[in-house]
């Protein structure tokens, strides 16, 4: 059984395996859908996230995550093609946020400690508020929140929390500027 290191403590998680392939399977069934077929997309999404997902939600497949049952969107929500949502930690994404191509959100990890490795998952939820524009390419690993209105640029590997209305860059990524109105 494995175990899962997160901020409240260790727990066993039972079940992995069968969240693993359920959402392996209903991805698969999301990436032969075409772009046009936004209903369809929709649906399998709502299935994969046991949630309804407002008629304003995007989505151009080909998308993958490891449990699809921890990943929360707002409205009018666009998702880019090739993004990787691992989300056992959890994921939420706010209203009118824009997910560049190949975008990774990446909510778990393993303990660094090397005799530790194979022991279990780390993992804590990454938040996504209000207006964010993820770049292509960008990853954010486990337990960012980036903030209201701020952009993640093209490539950024953000490792800490973006504050609202703020630009950051790079690897790892750091804020470049305030982008207040």
């Amino acid at each position: 059984m494995a175990k899962l290191w997160t901020e409240e403590g260790v727990t066993e998680v039972h079940g992995i395996r069968e969240r693993v392939e359920r959402a392996i399977r209903l991805t698969e069934r999301l990436n032969t859908l075409s772009y046009d077929d936004r209903e369809a997309i929709r649906s399998v999404w709502s299935e994969l996230t046991g949630q309804p997902v407002d008629e304003t939600f995007n989505l151009i497949p080909p998308l993958y995550c490891d449990h699809g049952i921890n990943i929360r969107v707002g409205r009018k929500v666009f998702i880019n093609q090739r993004c990787q949502l691992n989300d056992i930690g959890g994921i939420e994404i706010g209203d009118d946020v824009m997910i560049g191509p190949g975008v990774s959100l990446i909510t778990s990890g393993h303990p660094v400690p090397p005799a530790s490795r194979f022991d279990g998952i780390t993992a804590a939820p990454i938040r996504i508020e209000r207006n964010v524009w993820i770049g292509a390419g960008a990853m954010i690993l486990q337990g960012v929140t980036v903030g209201e209105n701020s952009v993640v640029a093209a490539g950024a590997v953000v490792t800490h929390d973006v504050p609202p209305n703020t630009l950051a860059a790079g690897v790892p990524a750091k804020l470049i500027r305030d982008i207040s109105e």
